[in-house]
C-alpha cells in the first residue's frame, strides 16, 4: 500500500477511535457524565491519540529513512568493482539506477548488473511498502485496544490530551527554531568560504562591483570587484525613497480610519487599502517599468533633466506603494489598541480630538508605529522584482535618484542564476550578501523591540 493511502486509512481509523472513545466513557460512567474526570470529548482525543500518534510516527520515520537505508543495501550487493568507485563516480551510479526506476533511462542502454540493481531496489522497495503497512495497522489497532483498557471514570483524559499537545507544540516551535539555524548556518559557511578568497574589508569597504571573474588564467580585465558599498547605497536609496512615500500615506489613512471615520467608510477603505499588499511583485513591476518609469522620463524630458529608462525613483515610488498597506494596518492596529479611558481622559480635559490624538493617542501607539515602520523596511530591502524590472541591475555608487541603480536582493539573484561554481568567488558573493542582508534585517528587528520595550513600559 502507498504511503498517501495509508495515511488516509489512518487517519480515517483515528475518526473510529474518536467516536469509539467517547462512547466507552459514556459506557464507563453508567450514564452519569458528571461520574467522569474530563468531558467525553477529552477519552475520544485519548483514544484517537493512542491509536494514531505511535502508527504515524513510525509512518514519518519510514518515510524519512526508507529510501537511504534501501539504496545502500542495493549498493552492498553490487560486485566490488562498484562498491570500490570512488565517491563522485558511485554518485553516477546511484543515478543511473534512479534515472532506470524512473523510466528516463531504458534498460538496454545501462550495465546490467545496474539494472538488476534496479529491479532489486524496487523489489526491496514494494516488501517495504506490506511491511510498513502490516506495522501501523498493527500498532494503531494495539493503540486502540490499549487505550481502551485504560478508560475508567478516574482517568484524566484531559491532562493526558493537553499533555501530548504541549509536547506537539514544543517539537514544532523547535522545529521551526532549528529551520532557522539550519539556514543560517548554512548561509554563514558558504558566507565564510567567500572570506577565505575576498578579504573583509574589501567586501565592506570596496567601492566597486563586479563580480566577473576570468575564465582562462591569462584573460585580462576579469578579476572581478567584489566592494559591498555600490550595493548598500542602492538599496538605501531605493528604500528610502519607499518609505518617503509610504510613511505619510500609510500613517495619515492609519489616523483617519482609526480616529475619524465613520464605521462604514472604515469597512470599505480598510480593505481596500489591504488589497495592495495582496498583488504580486511582479505586477508592481511591470506597472513601475510600463508606466511610471516612462511617465518619469518624460516629465524629465520636458524639464530638461536626464533621467534613465530604469531608475531608482521609479522602483522607490511604486515599492512606496506597495508597503502602505503594512504600514497602514499595523499602525492601525496599535491606535485601536489603546485604552478608551486615555482618549476619554483628554477629551475630559477639555482637549480637541485633533489634541487628543496627537497628544495621547499617538505617542500611546508609538512602539506599535516604530515596528510597523520598521517592518515596511524590511519589507523595501528585501524587495527584489520590483527593482529588476524598474531600477535595473547596474551596480553604481550614487544618490541621485534619477540613475540606475541595483540592491543586494537583485545581485543575488543574478549570482545564483544559471549553473554555477559553488567553488567560485562570484557564486560565492551571494551568500555573503546574503548574511550581510541578514544582518540589517536582524538589527533593524532589534531596533524595533527595543522601541516596542522600552515605550511599553512607560504607556502600561
Amino acid at each position: 500500500m502507498q504511503p498517501h493511502s495509508l495515511i488516509w486509512i489512518l487517519l480515517a481509523f483515528s475518526a473510529l477511535a474518536y467516536i469509539l472513545g467517547k462512547r466507552w466513557a459514556y459506557q464507563v460512567s453508567g450514564g452519569h457524565i458528571r461520574s467522569l474526570h474530563s468531558l467525553p470529548d477529552y477519552y475520544g482525543y485519548y483514544v484517537a491519540l493512542w491509536c494514531g500518534l505511535p502508527a504515524f510516527l513510525v509512518l514519518c520515520l519510514w518515510l524519512a529513512l526508507d529510501d537511504h537505508l534501501i539504496l545502500q543495501w542495493v549498493l552492498a550487493q553490487l560486485p566490488e568493482s562498484y562498491r570500490n568507485l570512488p565517491e563522485d563516480r558511485l554518485s553516477l551510479v546511484i543515478n543511473l539506477i534512479r534515472n532506470l526506476l524512473a523510466g528516463e533511462r531504458q534498460p538496454g542502454t545501462v550495465d546490467p548488473v545496474l539494472v538488476q540493481a534496479a529491479e532489486h531496489y524496487r523489489q526491496l522497495k514494494s516488501l517495504g511498502y506490506q511491511a510498513l503497512t502490516a506495522t501501523v495497522l498493527a500498532l494503531a489497532t494495539a493503540g486502540l485496544v490499549y487505550a481502551k483498557t485504560r478508560i475508567t471514570p478516574q482517568l484524566r483524559a484531559r491532562n493526558a490530551v493537553e499533555r501530548a499537545i504541549l509536547v506537539a507544540l514544543i517539537l514544532s516551535s523547535t522545529l521551526a527554531i532549528l529551520t532557522t539555524i539550519g539556514i543560517v548556518l548554512s548561509v554563514l559557511f558558504e558566507a565564510l568560504r567567500f572570506f577565505k578568497q575576498v578579504p573583509v574589508t574589501e567586501f565592506l569597504f570596496g567601492l566597486h562591483w563586479s563580480p566577473q571573474m576570468a575564465i582562462r588564467p591569462d584573460q585580462v580585465g576579469a578579476s572581478g570587484a567584489f566592494g559591498f558599498i555600490p550595493l548598500l547605497t542602492g538599496t538605501l536609496l531605493i528604500s528610502a525613497i519607499a518609505m518617503l512615500v509610504a510613511t505619510p500615506v500609510g500613517l495619515f489613512s492609519a489616523i483617519y480610519l482609526a480616529e475619524f471615520s465613520q464605521s462604514r467608510t472604515r469597512a470599505v477603505i480598510k480593505p481596500l487599502l489591504e488589497v495592495l499588499a495582496g498583488i504580486p511583485t511582479v505586477v508592481y513591476g511591470f506597472f513601475a517599468a510600463l508606466l511610471v518609469a516612462p511617465a518619469i522620463r518624460d516629465l524629465g524630458d520636458a524639464m530638461g533633466l536626464t533621467i534613465s529608462s530604469e531608475s531608482a525613483l521609479a522602483a522607490g515610488l511604486v515599492m512606496g506603494i506597495m508597503i502602505i498597506p503594512f504600514i497602514s494596518s499595523l499602525t492601525d492596529d496599535a491606535l485601536t489598541a489603546v485604552p478608551r479611558s486615555l482618549r476619554e481622559g483628554a477629551l475630559g480635559l477639555g482637549a480637541t480630538r485633533a489634541e487628543t490624538v496627537a497628544g495621547v493617542v499617538l505617542p500611546a501607539a508609538l512602539p506599535g508605529i516604530v515596528s510597523g515602520l520598521l517592518l515596511a523596511v524590511s519589507r523595501a530591502v528585501g524587495e527584489t522584482m520590483i527593482v529588476v524590472m524598474a531600477a535595473g541591475m547596474t551596480a553604481k555608487l550614487t544618490l541621485n535618484p534619477l540613475d540606475s541603480v541595483t540592491t543586494i536582493t537583485v545581485q543575488i539573484v543574478g549570482l545564483l542564476v544559471g549553473d554555477q561554481e559553488f567553488d567560485s568567488p562570484k557564486t560565492l558573493a551571494a551568500f555573503a550578501l546574503g548574511l550581510t542582508l541578514f544582518l540589517i534585517t536582524l538589527l533593524l528587528n532589534l531596533i524595533a523591540l527595543h522601541v516596542v520595550r522600552k515605550y511599553r513600559e512607560t504607556y502600561e
